[in-house]
């Protein structure tokens, strides 16, 4: 088997607005890749058919309660068998931005003993309050257990954008300490908000463009299979994407969003 018989579900719902921006990356790679409606997966008696899940970003059911709340709880109810069969396979599962709010709100991220029953983290609303489109710097703090940034070397620098009104990761205050050493502990720190250097936010806005609790803008569940980030790697894929690719003469072939993509094919390719 080869990059031609991996298949990659992108799952979309009324609102999912960069699906088709995932779609093309992973196709880039090789992969095949199927966006589906939740309908039709229900429909097509699953997600089992397919190696991996990518839950794109977007506004999923208009992010009415709290952002990504409403698809999470039905992925739970219509899907939980197969997402915890991709759990116990270690079949990889992402989500960007809307993606990421799902898998916090479905107990999938943190998923320090697992599915939790409840979230164990939330992703609330920016401060400073307001919609943000902008591009990031991020630092990779991953040692190398998340399968999705194993071409990133551990302390690089990259570049992405981001979009949204809610990605202030929290931790519960009353466990905020435990928490953070527990997702030390398990490798599950993935990037951080940082400036072209390599320095933290601290929570300073705009380097921290969202508040965030210990500047992160990734995680990735105990096993590394399972990553969530707020920023954008399907739109800094090519390098003609980046903001500024005409001072640079003309655009490198690619940007840092491909590293993420090109990590889970060759995880997927390893699996085979």
């Amino acid at each position: 088997m080869g990059r031609e018989d991996i298949k990659v579900c992108i799952l979309r719902v009324g609102g999912t607005n960069c699906d088709m921006e995932t779609k093309r990356a992973v196709e880039d790679l090789g992969v095949k890749a199927d966006i589906l409606h939740m309908n039709q997966v229900m429909g097509r008696g699953g997600l089992l058919d397919y190696e991996a899940l990518i839950i794109p970003g977007g506004f999923s059911f208009g992010d009415y309660v709290r952002a990504g709340a409403i698809l999470a709880k039905r992925i739970l109810i219509k899907l939980r068998r197969d997402i915890e069969r991709f759990v116990d396979e270690g079949r990889p599962i992402l989500g960007i931005c809307n993606g990421f709010q799902v898998l916090v709100e479905s107990g999938l991220l943190p998923g320090f003993n697992g599915i939790s029953e409840y979230p164990e983290a939330a992703l609330a609303t920016n401060i400073p309050i307001g919609y943000r489109c902008r591009w990031v710097y991020l630092k990779h703090e991953n040692g190398g257990n998340c399968i999705f940034t194993r071409k990133i070397p551990k302390g690089r620098v990259l570049r992405m954008p981001i979009a949204h009104a809610e990605g202030r990761f929290l931790l519960p205050k009353d466990r905020e300490d435990e928490y953070l050493e527990k997702l030390y502990e398990n490798d599950q720190v993935v990037f951080r908000y940082c400036d072209e250097h390599g320095r933290y936010g601290e929570g300073r806005y705009p380097v921290n463009p969202n508040g965030s609790f210990h500047d992160i803008a990734g995680i990735c569940n105990p096993e590394g299979t399972i990553f969530g980030l707020m920023p954008h790697p399907e739109r800094a894929y090519y390098g003609w994407q980046l903001p500024d690719w005409t001072r640079m003469g003309e655009p490198q072939m690619y940007g840092d969003g491909r590293l993420i993509f090109e990590s889970m094919v060759n995880y997927m390719l390893n699996r085979l």
